[in-house]
């Protein structure tokens, strides 16, 4: 494979930002029919360098090759001229519309509409039968599951004849097997000389798929290696540049008494279907019952249920420690003991225009501790804020900083230390480390572990089955609204819980 001329060399690329230093000679480059990995945590500048790649960014210095020649890439239409392709981890497709539809997005076209669709429908199935996509172009998107939106993103860029694909975090919405499925795919398309880019945080998936892993920190390479020559803990050392532990330290469980009853919970969702639909549920004091599923079975109606932002239907029984919170609103639910590290932090979770003071404040700030003659003790608010900050380990240039500032795994870090530092009796965390980087997400583990073994009662939504099977203690797994089955860790594997996330047990 060395003696290949490379399809892609990104030579010595630096890139800056008002502040920031985002690519620091960077070198990188992809072989035909490889899949070339790159690995880092948030903020390392992955993401740069494929924005670059893209013609989202033009490099400040260092140059492109492509197919050995130098070239300029000043826009995504540019990218794709010359064969590149980018399937973004939030898709970009129109859920009205159908496959075909979708894919002919974009395209110049003399023709009639209905006769470009005939033909850009034939196109879909010969790509589809040859690469082994299984897609019907007559399909409107909003009836796919997730895994065939993705098949439908790559069949857009291998439409258009992308001979190097980008893809950002594929796998992070997936089940177990629609993983398989995508890796099945992805083999198959190096095998006729694509070449892949593949972004990741999941280590055990990098050193499954691919050929070489460049890893970046700091915007910087930091090393270059093959699954051969590594494993996931050299490779999350390389990433954070400490020693990291990937499996939390978990003590035995000591279960106490239920905190959390739900009883035949029922929620309508936005389209006035039920969205939950019937779930009976207990969670005890001092363990951690994990919800798995595939995004859109209701565990996001669910969540907000128990927080108060969404009303239960008549019959509905949700209780913490006996109160009856089924019609709660949020202030009720937190009075009943509840904190809630909400799915979407920027929506639900922090407030962007405010800094980081006024965000770790924004469910106590009427406590007496911060008051004084009928005015704030801004002493005391300092003293408090800056206590969390330590302890949580967040990195801030200052308690004034705005929070939309931080980078993902922070504000995360600000809102877990809000919420957990209020003594709650239940912790509600969803998606608790969507989107964060290794380091900051081995750190809410610990925090979350704290809290269990503290006696507090933790139900913890994620489609992260590595995080569910490395925190849980047990295991409830919704498909379409309801709990299909609950199951006790040691028992649970990856294949069951995929299965029984598609309905299939």
């Amino acid at each position: 494979m060395s003696e290949l001329m490379p399809l892609l060399e990104m030579r010595n690329i630096t890139k800056r930002f008002p502040g920031v230093l985002a690519n620091d000679n960077v070198s990188f480059d992809v072989l035909p029919g490889e899949v070339h990995t790159l690995l880092g945590e948030n903020g390392a500048g992955k993401s740069t360098l494929m924005k670059i790649l893209f013609g989202l960014y033009l490099p400040d210095e260092g140059e492109i090759l492509l197919r050995g020649a130098p070239t300029q890439i000043s826009s995504p239409i540019s990218a794709i001229e010359q064969r590149v392709g980018m399937v973004h981890q939030h898709f970009m497709l129109v859920p009205t519309l159908t496959v075909a539809e979708n894919v002919a997005l974009g395209l110049s076209s003399n023709r009639g509409i209905r006769t470009d669709l005939d033909t850009v429908s034939k196109r879909i199935m010969d790509i589809s039968e040859h690469y082994g996509l299984a897609v019907d172009p007559g399909v409107e998107i909003w009836k796919m599951s997730v895994g065939e939106r993705q098949r439908v993103e790559i069949i857009k860029a291998l439409y258009r004849d992308a001979e190097l694909l980008v893809l950002d975090e594929p796998t992070a919405v997936l089940t177990p097997q629609e993983v398989d499925d995508l890796f099945v795919i992805l083999r198959k398309m190096t095998s006729q000389g694509t070449g892949i880019v593949f972004i990741s945080h999941k280590l055990h998936e990098v050193l499954e798929l691919s050929d070489r892993i460049t890893v970046l920190r700091n915007g910087r390479v930091s090393g270059a290696t093959t699954p051969a020559e590594t494993n996931r803990q050299q490779l999350a050392e390389m990433m954070v540049g400490r020693e990291v532990k990937l499996a939390p330290d978990k003590p035995a469980l000591d279960r106490g008494k239920v905190r959390l009853q739900l009883n035949n919970v029922h929620v309508l969702g936005d389209r006035d279907t039920m969205a939950v639909n019937g779930v009976d549920l207990a969670v005890h004091a001092g363990e951690i019952v994990g919800i798995a599923g595939i995004s859109g079975n209701g565990q996001r109606e669910l969540a907000e249920t128990i927080a108060g932002l969404r009303p239960a239907e008549a019959g509905s029984s949700v209780s913490i420690d006996g109160v009856d919170i089924s019609r709660a609103n949020p202030a009720q639910t937190r009075r009943a003991g509840l904190s809630y590290v909400a799915e979407e932090r920027m929506k639900d979770g922090a407030v962007g225009e405010f800094d980081i003071s006024e965000n770790l404040l924004l469910i106590n700030h009427g406590e007496k501790r911060f008051i004084r003659g009928g005015l704030f003790n801004f002493d005391a608010i300092k003293q408090h804020c800056q206590r969390l900050v330590e302890n949580f380990n967040v990195k801030t240039p200052s308690l004034s900083t705005p929070i939309s500032s931080l980078s993902g795994g922070n504000i995360q870090k600000v809102i877990m230390a809000r919420e957990l530092d209020s003594d709650p009796k239940v912790v509600l965390a969803a998606q608790p480390t969507r989107g964060v980087d290794i380091g900051a997400a081995e750190y809410i583990h610990s925090q979350l572990i704290e809290q269990r073994t503290r006696g507090c009662a933790i139900l913890m939504i994620s489609e992260d089955l590595d995080e569910i099977l490395g925190l849980a203690d047990r295991i409830a797994v919704m498909f379409e609204g309801q709990v299909v089955t609950i199951i006790d860790r040691p028992e649970a594997t990856k294949e069951q819980l995929g299965l029984a996330m598609t309905g299939a047990l």
